[in-house]
């Protein structure tokens, strides 16, 4: 009776829009404001005063929040900051750092550390972070002297102000060196989170959930309001995330359980209880860039060869097909679906890894992560859809990626769906698949101008050649297709196909390659859209 007591007490706190952990926070902090105010280290975000209450955290605990928060009128999450957070310049904002030295678990001998980050006007959301320990819930209040602000950040808030909380984490763990505690994930603004496998920089980036992506109307995004982190054992080789996602349309109960490796997956199980029914609804979407390649320029004046976090779609379908789709930077905005029953798994991949291909001694492009996702049970029926967003600059993230299933989602139901995601250099295994390693393409007559275009489509092959040279089969849905040529590549021991495409009008234009040969295993089906 005290746990259900104690259970209504937090959505009573919630659904008015005021911090679903706030009670604990001010009551620690107002237990412990005078040792706060010169407190640094990591027990400052933990301290607990013996008479604090405490609730009991069990699996089921976000989910049983998330289904009453649904039940009730959605009200949108503390987003106002003071001036001097609200003003802040990007390059401002990023002279606030959060102390190492802070770092939750920090000296405990534990395998990872947390993190936390500041609002500020790019990220004015506040979220409420609790620790798990030992199945109680122990809430982390904001203060400021975990964090350094160098001189030309000035911040003095007021003591109404001092619980202006976080606006997200990250999490740490000896992922390159045993020595140090490199960034692994991290969650950031709306339902954003992103992860590193080994060796791996920032880049591609997943959400808990896309609403309305592309519409006409506008897109929703709904914000993870509220995590609990379970402390980890010494010997733990992954920790788990807990999250509670809010928005206007429906609301849900997100478990990610985080496994640091060469490639590092994240388990992800979800149960979502829809407000209003959902009809484009957006399952384990990946958000990226893509700029310009060997692919595409365009009017791109760049010294890189190519700058792109993902250069491809990966889709294995219901049937095992393997397909290969080439990312573009379209002059207009492109939506693409790619039906299917049952899909096996699918991606956005960065394919190209040799730092030639981008020449930048900052970014880095060749160390961005690839991620797959693999769902767990059969999905249905649905498709696999690709939006790509026309950008001029490197800086927007214009590349999203999810699956699209075919039925509504009603409302007042409940569904639940769970998968697996993997990001690393190579998170796919190659098998005995040939796989199509790069796509170019340009002018097919070199001596004038021409709106005939040249395709090149490298293939590597991870293991022995079949016996008999493959046969190429090329169509378009409009136009043209000549001078089909598949020859052997001897620099990379793979395959070469060309050929060249003219007569396809104003119409966008669909075209699809493969290689046909016998035992040869899975080989990538290749497709592409032209569209200028």
């Amino acid at each position: 009776m005290k746990d259900q007591k104690n259970f209504e007490k937090t959505v009573k706190y919630l659904t008015k829009a005021t911090s679903i952990l706030c009670f604990f926070s001010m009551l620690t902090a107002s237990l412990h404001a005078s040792n706060l105010e010169d407190c640094s280290g990591p027990q400052c975000t933990q301290s607990k005063h013996p008479e604090a209450p405490a609730e009991t955290f069990g699996r089921s605990y976000v989910i049983q929040i998330a289904r009453e928060l649904s039940r009730k009128p959605y009200a949108a999450s503390e987003n106002t900051l003071p001036s001097c957070l609200n003003d802040l310049s990007y390059d401002e904002f990023r002279k606030i750092r959060y102390k190492p030295d802070s770092a939750i678990w920090k000296g405990e001998d534990l395998p990872f550390q947390l993190q936390l980050l500041h609002r500020s006007s790019y990220f004015k959301d506040k979220v409420d972070i609790a620790i798990i320990e030992g199945n109680q819930i122990v809430p982390i209040p904001y203060n400021k002297n975990l964090f350094t602000f160098e001189d030309e950040v000035k911040c003095e808030l007021t003591p109404e102000e001092k619980e202006i909380g976080y606006s997200g984490f990250r999490i740490h763990f000896p992922l390159n060196t045993p020595d140090y505690f490199d960034e692994l994930i991290v969650f950031q603004g709306a339902t954003y989170f992103r992860a590193l496998g080994r060796g791996n920089s920032y880049g591609i980036s997943a959400r808990g959930l896309a609403l309305k992506t592309a519409e006409p109307t506008g897109e929703e995004f709904p914000l993870f309001k509220a995590f609990w982190i379970e402390k980890p054992a010494k010997e733990a080789d992954r920790i788990i995330v807990h999250a509670l996602l809010d928005s206007p349309s429906v609301t849900g109960a997100y478990r990610f359980t985080i496994i640091p490796g060469e490639n590092t997956i994240v388990e992800v199980e979800t149960t979502l209880f829809p407000r209003v029914e959902l009809t484009k609804t957006g399952f384990a979407p990946l958000t990226s860039m893509f700029f310009h390649s060997m692919n595409g320029r365009g009017q791109v004046d760049d010294f890189r060869p190519e700058v792109h976090d993902s250069d491809g779609l990966l889709i294995i379908n219901g049937k095992g097909e393997h397909l290969w789709r080439p990312l573009s930077n379209p002059k207009q905005l492109q939506v693409s679906a790619f039906l299917d029953k049952s899909v096996q798994g699918y991606g956005l991949m960065q394919r190209e890894r040799s730092f030639r291909s981008y020449e930048d001694l900052e970014s880095h492009y060749e160390k961005r992560p690839s991620l797959w996702i693999l769902p767990e049970g059969n999905w249905g029926d649905g498709s696999v859809v690709l939006v790509e967003i026309p950008t001029d600059s490197e800086v927007h993230d214009n590349i999203v990626a999810f699956w699209q299933s075919k039925d509504p989602l009603k409302a007042e139901s409940e569904f639940h769906y769970s998968y697996r995601m993997i990001w690393g250099f190579h998170p796919v295994e190659k098998n005995s698949q040939i796989f199509v390693s790069r796509t170019a393409r340009g002018r097919a007559d070199i001596f004038k101008p021409s709106k005939s275009r040249l395709f090149i489509i490298d293939y590597e092959v991870p293991r022995e050649k079949p016996e008999k040279m493959p046969e190429p089969i090329v169509s378009a849905s409009s136009g043209k297709i000549s001078n089909v040529v598949l020859r052997n590549n001897p620099i990379t021991h793979g395959y070469r196909l060309s050929f060249e495409f003219d007569e396809w009008g104003n119409k966008p234009a669909e075209l699809r390659a493969e290689l046909k040969a016998e035992g040869a295993g899975s080989i990538e089906t290749w497709l592409y859209r032209l569209t200028d």
